[in-house]
């Protein structure tokens, strides 16, 4: 038989197997488990989650009104909902999983209809979703009364940073050129400012209070429409519109809508952040 190469040669000491183990171990140090070097888990950014636009004619209504059914996050989102209608139907809202909703500010009464319409917000933080998510509107007042109701879920929302209410009227211009017949959309209506610590979710509403029937409504800084109700039905609604956009850093924001005809209008603005 040859003899093998892997015997050790002349005067060379073989080393036990356990031996060549104990050195490697000392020659690599002991580094003991692997250590992740990313640091904290970073809180996941808010974003718009699934949304609806309930929207009832004038005379045509039911009470309830119900919004949905959207499918909602099971944790951790926001839900939005704002109420334009007959300031008589004023109860809060309530949905199918139970969350508890709290006003946002005071209801704002719209001009020149002699104290009879209103709008809302509520907000429902780290609410609880699922299938079928519904949200029923009591309506006391005026049962079959003209409502709109947009129903937004702000994914990964913890906290609402900052709310901007205002009501924006068109120039003098403007104003004219729609006695006159003209579109004149004007220099536009600006919503107040929202301030912002990080990363966030702005949600814009717009609600127009001209007697027509017909109209665009276009934001500007970013925002893109959502859910919109502008052309009415002869018997006429509450206008809306609703634009979102994605900011990804702290700062100021405020949105510009223009449009035809020239007519005032209800304005929210809200920001929706993660809890850091």
């Amino acid at each position: 038989m040859r003899t093998s190469h892997f015997l050790p040669a002349a005067g060379v000491r073989k080393i036990p197997p356990a031996m060549t183990a104990l050195l490697l171990v000392l020659a690599m140090g002991d580094a003991g488990p692997a250590r992740s070097h990313d640091g904290p888990e970073q809180a996941q950014a808010s974003s718009i989650g699934s949304h609806t636009l309930l929207v009832q004619p004038d005379g045509e209504g039911t009470d309830p009104a119900v919004a949905g059914p959207i499918h909602t996050q099971s944790t951790g989102s926001s839900l939005l909902v704002l109420v334009g209608g007959y300031a008589s139907n004023a109860a809060p809202p309530s949905d199918s999983y139970g969350n508890t909703w709290a006003q946002q500010g005071a209801s704002i009464t719209y001009h020149g209809y002699s104290g009879r319409f209103n709008t809302s917000a509520y907000v429902a933080l780290s609410a609880k979703g699922g299938e079928n998510h519904r949200v029923t509107l009591a309506k006391n007042g005026e049962a079959a009364g003209e409502i709109t109701a947009p129903f937004i879920e702000i994914k990964n929302a913890g906290v609402l940073k900052d709310v901007a209410t205002n009501y924006a009227v068109p120039g003098f211009v403007a104003r004219l050129g729609r006695k006159l017949g003209q579109g004149w959309s004007g220099s536009g209506l600006s919503s107040g400012v929202v301030t912002t610590t990080g990363p966030a979710t702005l949600v814009a509403v717009w609600w127009g209070d001209a007697f027509v029937y017909r109209m665009t409504a276009v934001p500007d800084n970013g925002f893109r429409v959502i859910e919109r109700f502008l052309d009415l039905p002869p018997s006429s609604g509450v206008q809306c519109a609703v634009a979102v956009r994605q900011v990804d850093r702290a700062g100021t924001y405020r949105v510009t809508w223009s449009g035809t005809p020239a007519q005032g209008a209800i304005l929210w603005l809200f920001a929706f952040q993660a809890r850091s």
